[in-house]
């Protein structure tokens, strides 16, 4: 068990920097607190299995393609290419920003697809793979306000302040009567997005469809087509997963 949790903390410093993708045995050793020695026995088992890649000349390190192979066989079986992918595009179209869906993971979610807008030079860009605490976001308190009201709760209270609680509830509440959430600012500052809940066949929640956009010189007329579109295409894509 030792042996995966360390191999675990290497995968979370190869992906946990946006800029820098090849490390040093040295850098990991240093990030996980592990002996130089004990990270290479474990970096050569785990390149045996795929799970890191190395540089050949230069002896760094990164991210293996089993994680690929695995991710994509687990990205088909999500309805995506038939089902959310098309109409995410179509919205994508429609709207010309940038679209994702997002997918509740404990009190994370994880953003499963990003569809950008080529013809828009000014975009928003979230990582695919991306985890973000569910009390942050248009896409995470829309999440929220549609699950189950006791599991709502106990996201909420690992996650937001004893004193702010009662607020953020009062939000969730007012979220759910709206259908869609609508956020500013809260991770990075002059962008904005707006969010709304996908449903499957059986109506349980299984994430949001958003869309992020720079809101310099938004207009009121912009910011109401945004909002109806991600609530027409999240009522279009639940209704193509409930009749399947």
């Amino acid at each position: 068990m030792q042996t995966i949790d360390r191999a675990m903390l290497v995968i979370k410093v190869l992906v946990g920097n946006e800029t820098k993708k090849w490390f040093s045995i040295t850098d990991l050793s240093k990030e996980c607190d592990l002996p130089v020695s004990t990270m290479h026995r474990l970096l050569q088992s785990m390149k045996q299995h795929g799970l890191i890649q190395q540089e050949p000349n230069l002896k760094l390190y990164s991210m293996g393609n089993t994680w690929l192979e695995y991710g994509l066989q687990m990205y088909d079986t999500f309805d995506f290419v038939g089902l959310i992918r098309p109409e995410m595009e179509k919205l994508m179209l429609e709207v010309e920003e940038s679209v994702y869906f997002s997918k509740p993971m404990g009190l994370e979610s994880l953003i499963v697809e990003r569809i950008d807008c080529q013809q828009n030079p000014i975009r928003i860009y979230d990582q695919l793979g991306l985890r973000i605490p569910l009390n942050i976001g248009a896409a995470n308190k829309v999440i929220l306000a549609h699950m189950p009201q006791s599991e709502a709760l106990k996201i909420v209270n690992g996650l937001v302040a004893e004193g702010d609680r009662d607020a953020f509830l009062t939000g969730l509440m007012q979220t759910r009567k709206k259908g869609y959430e609508e956020s500013h600012g809260e991770r990075t500052k002059g962008t904005s997005s707006v969010a709304a809940p996908i449903f499957n066949q059986i109506n349980e929640l299984i994430g949001a469809i958003s869309i992020g956009y720079v809101n310099l010189n938004i207009t009121e007329e912009r910011h109401n087509f945004l909002v109806e579109s991600v609530l027409k295409y999240s009522m279009r894509i639940s209704a193509k997963l409930r009749s399947r």
